[in-house]
C-alpha cells in the first residue's frame, strides 16, 4: 500500500491520536482525520488538555459561565474535558459501532491527584463513566500500586480502562492480572464480559531518555569500553516495550484467559505509549516503525503522524526479535543499569509530571475565572448567588417544558406563555425553510431582481436589519443576493426615501407581520402595492412576500393579490424572539447569507442551555443570573458596546430586553450607542456587555473596568456568530425576567399606545384634524407640549426650558430622546450632539429612540417599567407628505398621531414627559 497508516492498520495494529483540543472537534478536523483512516480512537491526559486550554482561546466561551458561576477550578475542567471526550466519542462511534468495539475509543484521564488513593480513583472512575455516558469511552487509571485494585474493581464494574503510566514487564504482568481479576470477579457476579475493553498503556521513549543519560555516564567511566556502551543508546527503550509483548502474548492464550474468552471477554491490548523521537539523532518515527504487531495500539502525537504518513514504513517489527531484546536488557544489567529501578524512578515521575500538569492546568483555569470574577466586581458574588437559586429551582429543565410559573402566576398570562415557548426549538425546526428560501433567492437573482426591501416593525425588522447591516454587500461566502434595505417608519421622507432605494422592476417587497394587522405595515404595503401595480399592473404581486402568521389577514390577502410566496411563520414564537424563524431567516437567506451557518451556530448554543447541562455551565442562564441580579442591585442600565461591525446589534437588543423586561415598575434598560464619557463619569447603575469582534472597542472596555465598572465581554468569531447571540440573548433575557419577577412574553403596555394611536387616527377621520393639544410653553415656531414642570414659567428661551425639565433627573434616573423625525445621518448626528449634552449635564443613562420604530421596543419599559424616565419627544412639521392610499390619511399624520398617542400614553401613567415641536434645522438649539 502506498499510504504507511493504512498498511499499518493492515497488520493489525492501531493508530490512536495523542490529543484532543475543541478547535479540532468545531472545525471538523477530527471528522476528516476519522474518514480518512488516519485514526482510529484518541488518548488525552493531563498535560494535553493543559497545552489546549493554557495555550489557545478555544475555551474561553465554555469557561466563562462557570467562571461567573464561581466554579472550582477542578470542576471546570472535567467540564470542558468531558464536553470534548463526549464531541470526540460520538465521531468516532460509527467505527466503535463497526469494529464491534475493537476501535473508536476515547480516553479521559481520573485526577492524577488520585495515584495513590484506590477507592477515590474508583469512585471518579465511576462517575466519569456515567457523566460521559458513551460506551467507547476508556477511564485512564494509572497502574501505580494503588492504582492497581482501582483497575481491577473498575473492569469488574463494567468501565472499560485504559491502564497509564506503564513502564516495567514486571508492574505489567500486574496490570495483566488486574484485569484479568476484574472479568472474573464480573464473571462471578453473573455479569457479561463481551463489551468489557481496556488497552495497556506502556511507555515507550521516556525509558530511553532516563537509560540513554545512565549510558553515557557509564562510558565516561569506562573509556575502553565507551563504543560498546554507546552502541546500547536508543535500544532499551524498543527491547523493553518488545518483552511486554511478548508476555502479552503469554498471558493472553493462557488457560486462565481462554476460560474467560469463552465468556466473551476481550484480550487487554498492549498500547505503546509515549512514541514520539525526543533525541534528533534517533529516526524521527522510531516508536512506531519499531512496535508494529497486531493485537496492538500506537498511540500518536500530531507530529509524529503527519511524520508516520509521510514517510513511515510498515513492517511486523515485534516477532522474532526476543532474544535480542533479551540481550539489550542483559547487557544494560552488565554495566549497571538496573531496568527496575529505571523503571521505578519513571513511574514516579510520570506521577509527578501529570500531576505537576494538572496544577498548571488548574493555575491557568484559576487565572482565566479570577480575570472573569474581577470584570464583574461586586457583581460576581451576585450572579453567582443568583445561578444557585436558579439551579435550586431547576429553572433549565421548566424552561425546557415551557412552565409558565417561572415567570407570572396569572392564568391569562400563563396561557400566553405556553404559547410563546416556539424560540427555544427554532435553531432546529428552522432548518426545513433552508431550501426553499435559497430557492426563492436564485430564482429572483435569475429573474433580474436586485433589490429587496423589507415592510415591517419591531421584531420582524431588527434583526434583519442587524444582518443586512453586520454583513454589509448582498452577498456571502461566495452567495450572491439581494440588496437589503428596511422600511420601519412612518416618518414620510424615510418612506420616499426607501422608494428611492428600491427601484420598483427589481425590487421584491417582504411584507412581515405577525399578526397581519400591524398599522404601520399595512400602510407600508398600502402605499408600495399601489406604487407597483400603477407600474406593473397585473405583474405586482411577482413582487411581493409576505411572511406572516397562519390564518392572519395578510395571510388572505397576499394570497388574494397573487403574491409571490407567503411564508407563515411558527405562531408559537413572539415577535421579538422570531429571528431564527421565518421572521429573520427569510430576509437574511435573500441577502444570501449561510443559512445553515447561521443556524448552526445558536443550535450549538442552544445545546449549551438544554435541561441535562449543569446550571453553571449553561451560558444563556448564568448570562440571566448577571442581568436580573444587577438589576435587583440598582445596576439595571445595560450599556452596550461593540466594535464597529457589530454596532447594529443593540438596535435588536434593545427591543428583547425592554419589551421583555419592562413592566410591573421593574425592568432593564438597555443603552445603545450613546455617546462615550470618560470612565469615572459613570454612574453605579451601569452595567457593560462588550460584543467583541475586531477589538476595536477593547481600550474603551479596558478604562471602563480600571474605573470599577462591571463589564463582561462576549467574543464573536465573524459575523455568523450573530446566531448563536440571538440565542444566548432571548434565553438570558427570559432567565432575568424570571428572577424579576416579570411575565418576560407579554407586553400590555405597547397595546395600550396603539389603542390611543387609533382613537387620535379615527378623531382625524372623522374632524379632518387632529387634536394636538395647547402648548404649556411657545417660542415663535418653538412649542412644548405635555404637563407643566417647575420652573417652566421663569424660562425665556428653549435651552433653559429644556435645563429646566431635566433638574427633574435624579440618580438612577435615565433620559430618552424619542424623536418623530426621518432616521437618517443628519438627523441622527444632531440628536446624538443632543444627547451628549444631555448626558454631561445630568450623569444619567440616555437613550435614542426613532418614532414609531421605538413603540414596538423600549415603548413597553417606557410606560411599564420603573418610573426613572424622563422623556423628550421631539417632532417636526414635515417638508413633504405623502397618501396612505387607501386609508384616507398621509403617512405625516399617522406619525403625527403616533407621538401624540405616545405622549398621552406617558403622561397617563405620571411619566415626566413633555414634546418638544420645533422646526428640523433648530434640533441643535435644544441644548447649545
Amino acid at each position: 500500500m502506498s499510504n504507511p497508516i493504512q498498511a499499518l492498520h493492515a497488520l493489525g495494529q492501531s493508530l490512536w491520536y495523542d490529543n484532543i483540543q475543541r478547535r479540532l472537534l468545531e472545525n471538523g478536523e477530527l471528522a476528516e482525520m476519522i474518514r480518512r483512516g488516519d485514526i482510529r480512537g484518541i488518548t488525552s491526559n493531563p498535560s494535553i488538555f493543559h497545552n489546549a486550554i493554557a495555550k489557545s482561546n478555544d475555551y474561553d466561551a465554555a469557561l466563562k459561565p462557570m467562571a461567573w458561576a464561581n466554579w472550582s477550578a477542578e470542576d471546570i475542567f472535567f467540564q470542558l474535558a468531558v464536553e470534548d471526550i463526549q464531541a470526540a466519542a460520538d465521531c468516532f462511534l460509527p467505527l466503535y459501532k463497526s469494529t464491534a468495539g475493537g476501535d473508536g475509543y476515547v480516553s479521559l484521564e481520573v485526577s492524577p491527584y488520585l495515584a495513590h488513593d484506590t477507592e477515590a480513583t474508583l469512585q471518579q472512575a465511576l462517575a466519569l463513566r456515567s457523566r460521559v455516558n458513551r460506551p467507547n469511552l476508556m477511564v485512564k487509571i494509572p497502574a501505580t500500586k494503588a492504582g492497581l485494585p482501582a483497575i481491577r474493581k473498575a473492569i469488574a464494574a463494567g468501565i472499560n480502562v485504559n491502564v497509564t503510566l506503564i513502564f516495567s514487564i514486571q508492574r505489567y504482568l500486574e496490570v495483566m492480572d488486574a484485569y484479568l481479576s476484574g472479568l472474573e470477579d464480573r464473571l462471578a457476579a453473573g455479569l457479561p464480559l463481551g463489551e468489557i475493553a481496556s488497552v495497556a498503556s506502556f511507555f515507550v521513549s521516556r525509558v530511553d531518555s532516563k537509560v540513554d543519560s545512565l549510558l553515557q555516564k557509564a562510558a565516561s567511566r569506562n573509556p575502553a569500553q565507551a563504543e560498546q556502551i554507546s552502541n546500547l543508546l536508543g535500544k532499551a527503550a524498543v527491547a523493553n516495550s518488545r518483552l511486554a509483548f511478548f508476555k502479552f502474548q503469554e498471558v493472553f492464550s493462557s488457560p486462565r484467559f481462554q476460560a474467560l474468552q469463552k465468556q466473551g471477554a476481550n484480550p487487554q491490548r498492549a498500547l505503546w505509549a509515549s512514541t514520539s523521537t525526543k533525541n534528533p539523532a534517533y529516526r524521527d518515527v522510531l516508536y512506531v516503525e519499531e512496535l508494529i504487531a497486531p493485537q496492538t495500539v500506537n498511540t500518536v502525537p500530531p507530529q509524529t503522524l503527519d511524520l508516520f504518513r509521510d514517510h513511515g514504513r510498515a513492517a511486523l517489527t515485534i516477532q522474532g526479535h526476543e532474544a535480542e531484546a533479551q540481550a539489550t536488557l542483559a547487557a544494560l544489567e552488565k554495566w549497571g543499569i538496573s531496568m527496575d529501578a529505571v523503571t521505578q524512578e519513571l513511574e514516579d515521575e510520570g506521577v509527578k509530571a501529570f500531576s505537576d500538569a494538572f496544577t498548571a492546568l488548574l493555575d491557568t483555569i484559576r487565572e482565566r475565572c479570577a480575570a472573569e470574577q474581577a470584570a464583574l466586581g461586586a457583581l460576581a458574588d451576585v450572579t453567582a448567588q443568583t445561578t444557585s437559586g436558579l439551579e435550586k429551582a431547576q429553572t433549565p429543565r421548566r424552561i425546557a417544558e415551557h412552565d409558565p410559573s417561572l415567570w407570572t402566576d396569572d392564568p391569562a398570562g400563563q396561557k400566553e406563555i405556553r404559547q410563546r415557548m416556539g424560540w427555544l426549538d427554532a435553531p432546529n425546526a428552522s432548518q426545513v425553510l433552508i431550501p426553499e428560501i435559497n430557492a426563492l433567492r436564485q430564482q429572483l437573482l435569475d429573474e433580474g431582481y436586485t433589490h429587496a426591501l423589507l415592510l415591517g416593525m419591531g421584531g420582524s425588522s431588527l434583526a434583519p436589519e442587524v444582518l443586512a447591516l453586520t454583513f454589509g454587500k448582498p452577498h456571502t461566502r461566495g452567495r450572491a443576493g439581494l440588496a437589503l434595505s428596511i422600511l420601519d417608519s412612518t416618518d414620510p421622507q424615510q418612506v420616499a426615501a426607501s422608494a428611492r432605494r428600491s427601484p420598483i422592476a427589481k425590487t421584491v417587497y417582504i411584507v412581515a407581520s405577525k399578526s397581519g394587522g400591524t398599522s404601520e405595515v399595512n400602510a407600508f404595503l398600502d402605499y408600495f402595492w399601489h406604487r407597483a401595480q400603477r407600474r406593473l399592473g397585473t405583474e405586482a404581486g411577482k413582487h411581493f412576500i409576505a411572511v406572516t402568521d397562519p390564518g392572519t389577514s395578510l395571510d388572505t390577502l397576499a394570497r388574494s393579490r397573487g403574491f409571490r410566496r407567503v411564508f407563515l411563520a411558527d405562531s408559537t414564537i413572539g415577535g421579538r424572539n422570531s429571528v431564527l424563524s421565518a421572521f429573520g431567516l427569510v430576509p437574511a437567506g435573500l441577502l444570501g447569507l449561510d443559512l445553515a451557518e447561521l443556524l448552526s451556530r445558536a443550535a450549538a448554543l442552544a445545546r449549551e442551555c438544554l435541561p441535562g447541562v449543569p446550571a453553571g455551565r449553561n451560558p444563556g442562564l448564568v448570562l440571566g443570573a448577571l442581568l436580573g441580579g444587577a438589576a435587583l442591585n440598582g445596576r439595571d442600565k445595560l450599556t452596550i458596546l461593540t466594535d464597529p461591525e457589530l454596532a447594529s446589534f443593540g438596535s435588536w437588543m434593545e427591543q428583547l430586553i425592554a419589551e421583555s423586561s419592562g413592566k410591573q415598575g421593574k425592568g432593564i434598560l438597555p443603552i445603545d450607542l450613546e455617546p462615550p464619557l470618560p470612565a469615572a463619569a459613570y454612574g453605579s447603575d451601569r452595567l457593560f456587555v462588550y460584543l467583541r469582534l475586531s477589538g476595536k472597542a477593547e481600550a474603551r472596555a479596558a478604562r471602563l473596568q480600571k474605573a470599577g465598572h462591571p463589564v463582561f465581554t462576549l467574543n464573536l468569531k465573524d459575523g455568523y456568530d450573530l446566531g448563536a447571540e440571538f440565542f444566548r440573548w432571548e434565553y438570558a433575557t427570559a432567565v432575568a425576567c424570571s428572577v424579576l419577577g416579570v411575565n418576560s412574553f407579554d407586553q400590555p403596555d405597547v397595546q395600550f399606545n396603539k389603542t390611543l394611536t387609533k382613537q387620535k387616527v379615527e378623531d382625524y377621520l372623522q374632524k379632518g384634524k387632529m387634536d394636538e393639544g395647547d402648548p404649556i410653553w411657545s417660542q415663535g415656531s418653538v412649542k412644548i407640549f405635555g404637563q407643566p414642570f417647575p420652573r417652566l414659567a421663569q424660562v425665556a428661551t428653549l435651552q433653559e426650558a429644556v435645563l429646566a425639565f431635566l433638574q427633574q433627573a435624579r440618580p438612577g434616573d435615565f433620559v430618552a430622546i424619542n424623536a418623530y423625525l426621518p432616521r437618517n445621518a443628519k438627523t441622527q448626528s444632531a440628536l446624538q450632539a443632543v444627547r451628549k449634552a444631555v448626558l454631561k449635564r445630568t450623569g444619567c443613562a440616555t437613550t435614542l429612540g426613532f418614532g414609531p420604530r421605538f413603540l414596538h421596543s423600549t415603548g413597553q419599559l417606557h410606560k411599564g417599567g420603573p418610573n426613572t424616565g424622563l422623556f423628550l419627544q421631539i417632532t417636526s412639521d414635515t417638508a413633504s407628505d405623502m397618501d396612505i392610499p387607501s386609508e384616507g390619511i398621509s403617512f405625516g399624520k399617522l406619525e403625527r398621531a403616533q407621538a401624540l398617542g405616545d405622549l398621552e400614553a406617558l403622561l397617563a401613567r405620571q411619566r415626566r414627559a413633555v414634546r418638544i415641536h420645533l422646526p428640523l434645522e433648530a434640533l441643535l438649539s435644544i441644548l447649545q
